[in-house]
């Protein structure tokens, strides 16, 4: 309450000298959107949320997904478990996973399945992406407590566009991807999207090897481990691709609807498991295939009864099969070697099905008041539903397949918004929250096996308030205030019935945020430069923690609430263009998350060893930095060339508690850095395009998660031809 009340009287003593001013004349809502680099990072001027803006229009060329967009934006991390087709995570100011939220267009991202996750779907899908960091907007209806990152596909169809690109590069890797959309005189469009992305992923890592010989009479000699013995080996079962269609149809600019879309996608994929949760297992044979079906409605109109009433409608259904096949009684080293076991499966002896159906529907109404007042309402309610069965042997270990898993949340935000003047502008808000969830609770000491059927039902209310202030027409102030509460995901309570054990009694996440940010945009002649520097301040009670946990010779991931954690951190970046020959960025990075549960769980008030620790496989300080040099009408007028060039530095972070352990023993990711370079050719104003690319270019080590290895120097080419007619 006392952090509250200090926010209110911030937002009176910088209303206070600016309420005389004469309010503005122009009545428009809509934000001014100033990019200050030609690698596309800007930020919207006027909204009170700390938001930064990636045009991503600019890398269509090039072999990037659109998770791998955002690692130039300050704060923001990929954190990837291989090659093509990896499981990936995205953190944003020390926040990873589940505390961040996904959204296409304003729709939650979730329950897409494998083949339309984030980084499958190629960065050529869309115009822009947002990054909310801290508090997020109502409309959204977000349960995020990291913030929320929002893709913004194209909205304004060309009269005729064709969009069409194929990549090849290392590890055997191919990515297609073709768009085909028209807008007709009568105001009827329809767009067309259809992608796949293949690769062996058969890169080298580095690991210790476990060696035997088999004797003829089929008996199996196994030689001590030398663990520091390190070896340079080729992974072989880690091949992925994935095929996907979506179309949508409709009519903008009616009367009844300024726009109206019907939409639907399928999308299949092939994943082959090559290690568990550490590197040191290796799978030969287990894999996982499934399918996605998604139908979808969108729904937009101005001015709905009355003037100034708006309201937008969204409402997608997801209907995911999935196939996880383990049957192989065989056990695997790095070398490709395998020794035939008296049990079957690699890891869990299975051949399960499970169906995932997930429904996602938002609809939210503004309504100006005047010239300077706003009001806002969302709703989002979203439902999960699976079953699953296994086809051999005994159920799984890790979760009860008998047992259906059920979930359903809404979400509903009211916001306020004022907008006297130029200068400033705050926002208001209040969300409640409620969940429903059905699902199997282990009633062993390890988190697994003696499952039986739990309910749970949780409501919260949360609230907040946002302003900003220029101090001159080149400095901006921001700050914001959320009292926030973050539900758990369906897979931190149900897991994936494979590696990822769930935990249907976890609590919900309830969380302090709290964001300054200042940022300065200057220009003279043909120079620009953009200054910025972030705060970041989160206190967050009962943080859902993954974590990993055995089961006799299983290894398996788990999440369990984490009592009291606090994250305090800042930004910074530096952005730098001259005219159409330059453009350079850097960032730097450091979020702090560290253990503030004195005590353990219990009334044992036994102290945490952990006290002040920080979270064990967390990245908490890396550096980004960009640059591109153009050389405009190359050979030809009209005709651009482009040199690329990025790098990632990452300190190192330890794999569990600091505490834990003497220095010299301490498991760590090691420090490391990787450097990008890309050269692209357009033709044409951009009509023909070709772009060499190189990742990874001193073939550094990079792991993210653990020690699971990422790939080593990799090449890329690809060819893009845009045809398009306004």
């Amino acid at each position: 309450m006392r952090r509250t009340i200090l926010i209110l009287l911030w937002m009176a003593v910088m209303a206070t000298p600016l309420m005389a001013q004469k309010a503005p004349e122009n009545d428009s809502t809509e934000l001014d959107e100033v990019v200050v680099t030609a690698s596309g990072v800007g930020r919207t001027k006027r909204t009170a949320y700390n938001v930064v803006v990636a045009d991503v229009k600019e890398q269509h060329n090039s072999s990037k997904n659109l998770a791998q967009a955002l690692k130039a934006l300050p704060g923001v991390r990929l954190r990837e478990t291989g090659g093509v087709g990896s499981d990936h995570q995205m953190m944003l100011d020390g926040f990873s996973g589940r505390h961040v939220k996904v959204f296409v267009d304003g729709v939650p991202y979730e329950g897409a399945g494998a083949g339309m996750s984030l980084n499958n779907l190629p960065i050529s899908m869309a115009d822009r992406i947002e990054v909310y960091k801290g508090v997020v907007p109502v409309e959204f209806g977000a349960d995020a407590i990291g913030g929320v990152i929002n893709v913004v596909t194209r909205k304004q169809p060309e009269r005729f566009g064709l969009d069409a690109s194929y990549t090849y590069g290392s590890f055997n890797t191919h990515k297609t991807h073709v768009n085909l959309s028209q807008r007709l005189k009568s105001g009827l469009i329809y767009e067309i999207n259809a992608y796949q992305n293949y690769s062996d992923n058969d890169y080298y890592i580095h690991n210790w090897v476990r060696t035997f010989e088999v004797n003829p009479d089929g008996s199996v000699v196994k030689h001590p481990v030398d663990k520091s013995d390190v070896k340079r080996v080729r992974r072989f079962n880690d091949a992925f691709h994935n095929e996907a269609v979506a179309a949508k149809l409709g009519v903008k600019d009616k009367a009844w609807a300024d726009r109206l879309l019907f939409g639907m996608q399928y999308a299949h994929y092939y994943k082959e498991i090559q290690t568990g949760v550490y590197q040191d297992i290796v799978f030969g044979q287990k894999h996982r295939h499934g399918y996605s079906l998604v139908p979808s409605l969108e729904y937009a109109k101005r001015d709905l009864l009355t003037r100034g009433l708006n309201l937008t409608v969204h409402a997608n259904y997801h209907h995911n099969l999935t196939h996880n096949v383990d049957t192989a009684a065989r056990y695997y080293n790095w070398y490709g070697q395998y020794y035939v076991k008296d049990s079957q499966g690699e890891l869990s002896y299975q051949r399960s099905q499970q169906q995932n159906r997930n429904w996602n529907a938002t609809a939210s109404m503004d309504y100006r008041v005047g010239r300077i007042h706003s009001l806002s309402l969302n709703h989002v309610h979203s439902g999960f539903h699976r079953t699953s069965r296994n086809h051999v042997g005994a159920s799984s270990v890790l979760t009860a397949y008998t047992i259906p898993k059920q979930t359903r949340k809404d979400i509903t935000g009211l916001a306020y918004r004022v907008y006297p003047s130029d200068r400033w502008n705050a926002t208001a808000f209040v969300k409640h929250y409620h969940q429903y969830c059905r699902g199997a609770v282990s009633e062993s000491a390890d988190g697994v096996g003696n499952y039986v059927e739990r309910t749970r039902r949780v409501q919260a209310m949360g609230y907040g308030a946002a302003g900003t202030y220029y101090f001159m027409p080149e400095l901006q102030a921001k700050l914001s205030y959320e009292k926030a509460c973050r539900l758990p995901t369906n897979d931190e309570l149900f897991g994936d019935e494979d590696q990822e054990a769930g935990k249907t009694d976890l609590r919900p996440e309830r969380s302090d945020n709290l964001n300054l940010n200042l940022s300065y945009q200057w220009r003279r002649h043909r120079h620009g430069l953009y200054l910025e520097a972030s705060l970041i301040y989160r206190d967050t009670r009962d943080y859902i923690k993954r974590g990993i946990g055995k089961h006799g010779a299983l290894q398996y991931g788990i999440y369990e609430n984490h009592g009291h954690v606090r994250t305090m951190g800042y930004n910074l970046a530096l952005r730098y263009k001259y005219a159409r020959w330059i453009a350079a960025g850097l960032a730097l990075n450091h979020a702090d998350t560290r253990d503030y549960e004195r005590y353990l769980a219990g009334d044992t008030n036994q102290p945490n060893v952990h006290y002040k620790d920080r979270l064990p496989n967390v990245p908490y300080r890396y550096v980004t930095a960009d640059a591109n040099l153009y050389w405009h009408d190359l050979f030809r007028k009209g005709n651009t060339l482009t040199l690329t060039y990025d790098m990632m530095w990452q300190h190192a972070f330890p794999l569990y508690w600091e505490s834990i352990g003497s220095t010299e023993s301490k498991n760590m990711v090691p420090t490391q850095c990787s450097h990008n370079v890309a050269l692209t050719y357009s033709i044409g104003r951009g009509r023909y395009n070709l772009s060499l690319e190189c990742n990874n270019l001193t073939d550094a080590r990079l792991y993210d998660n653990f020690s699971l290895q990422r790939p080593g120097r990799a090449f890329y080419a690809k060819a893009r031809i845009h045809i398009g007619s306004r």
